[in-house]
């Protein structure tokens, strides 16, 4: 690390990387915080920018952002209103963007696509003083596809969990047939409302159980009202369906969500609910898909014939981005060790009641470099913006006392 103030790159501006840009303002860094898409800051939230957060504005804005925010006399969203996320980026994201503290640092369309160490290998200076001493090196590319390289003394991976959708097939992996009807495969939440034509009258195979599954569950099934031949295949995994309708939510948009998806499984005249079933294969055929299912634990299985896949089994952050850093993950959650130990030795629960695990829980063997926000978390759910934010503090307290 270079002895005047270090160089910051910041991987990402959601929520939690324009958090960090802002501490690293208000700490008198030097910074860059790259973000992949040209359109804007916070390009993962415009991907679904037409759903609805199940936290209001009051849990949505930091305490640094409003300050800052309040200092240059922007307003700033409050209230008990869960906004959806265009909303989180046109009255929050964008307006941290444009705040004079950030000005000429933040850098649209340009995505780093790997990380290293300048003069060493992954396995080279293992537990040494030499790799803190020698910067990070960036692979950048731009909008226009052009490639160079940037130097860092220290890197803040803020990228987020939604780089790469899992696969379809069982145990994780791609199910036979699965590359090969890729363009029948729609892997992110649609807005059904924008695509009414592309799913309206159609047959759909709805794969997953978490928050986007329900969701999509709900609104085809409401499609399904309107439109004569709409149809929901829903395949779930578990026996019976991962959620507890009747539990204390103190979440009103998620509780009804639940019970909304609880519903749809005691019965819906287009819904047809598998449970415990996973994909075997898929097979293409002139116009539409045929679906091999069978029991998760093993059995005769079943074939059905839709339009149209619709895979929410969740996705995971890019781990190659790092591959040649000294990073330890966990071997189950895919977080980093420390943190993902904190996380499975807590005693877990809602999101709400989830705070950061202290500064040493984000340290990695590689001198540095930190994993902040969602992708901090790997394949834990329970992630909150909040616990970003306090992330980003206890990150710029060590870094202030270096």
């Amino acid at each position: 690390m270079s002895e005047s103030s270090p160089h910051i790159a910041i991987l990402g501006a959601g929520p939690t990387g324009l958090e960090a840009a802002l501490a690293a303002a208000e700490g008198e860094f030097s910074f860059t915080l790259y973000e992949a898409s040209a359109e804007g800051v916070g390009g993962n939230v415009r991907s679904w920018g037409h759903v609805r957060l199940f936290t209001p504005w009051d849990l949505n804005v930091s305490p640094r952002a409003r300050r800052m925010l309040s200092a240059a006399r922007v307003g700033v969203p409050r209230g008990a209103a869960c906004p959806r996320g265009a909303q989180l980026v046109e009255q929050l994201l964008e307006p941290i963007a444009q705040l004079p503290a950030l000005s000429g640092s933040i850098h649209l369309g340009e995505r780093v696509k790997a990380i290293g160490r300048a003069g060493l290998l992954k396995q080279e200076e293992i537990g040494s003083e030499v790799r803190g001493q020698q910067p990070f090196r960036l692979l950048v590319v731009d909008a226009e596809g052009e490639e160079r390289i940037d130097l860092a003394d220290i890197v803040l991976d803020c990228t987020g969990s939604y780089e790469h959708p899992n696969w379809l097939g069982d145990g994780g992996i791609p199910a036979p047939g699965e590359v090969d009807v890729e363009e029948r495969i729609v892997r992110r939440l649609p807005d059904f409302v924008a695509e009414e034509e592309d799913w309206a009258g159609k047959s759909v195979l709805l794969v997953g159980a978490g928050q986007s599954a329900r969701t999509a569950a709900r609104d085809l099934a409401a499609l399904a009202e309107q439109h004569l031949g709409t149809t929901i295949v829903w395949a779930l995994r578990d026996e019976e369906p991962p959620w507890d309708a009747s539990a204390e939510d103190p979440l009103p948009e998620r509780a009804a969500l639940t019970r909304s998806a609880a519903r749809l499984v005691e019965g819906h005249p287009a819904v047809e609910i598998k449970t415990g079933v996973v994909v075997e294969r898929l097979i293409r055929r002139n116009t539409s898909v045929k679906v091999i299912l069978r029991p998760r634990f093993g059995g005769p299985e079943e074939a059905v014939r839709v339009d149209r896949v619709l895979a929410l089994t969740g996705a995971a952050g890019d781990h190659q981005l790092y591959r040649q850093l000294q990073v330890h993950e966990c071997f189950a959650t895919g977080a980093p060790m420390k943190l993902a130990a904190a996380l499975l030795g807590s005693a877990g629960g809602d999101c709400l009641d989830q705070t950061s695990h202290g500064a040493d829980t984000l340290k990695n063997p590689e001198p540095g470099f930190f994993i902040l926000g969602a992708k901090s978390y790997g394949s834990n759910s329970t992630f909150l913006m909040r616990v970003g934010w306090e992330q980003v503090d206890e990150v710029f307290k060590l870094l202030a006392e270096e």
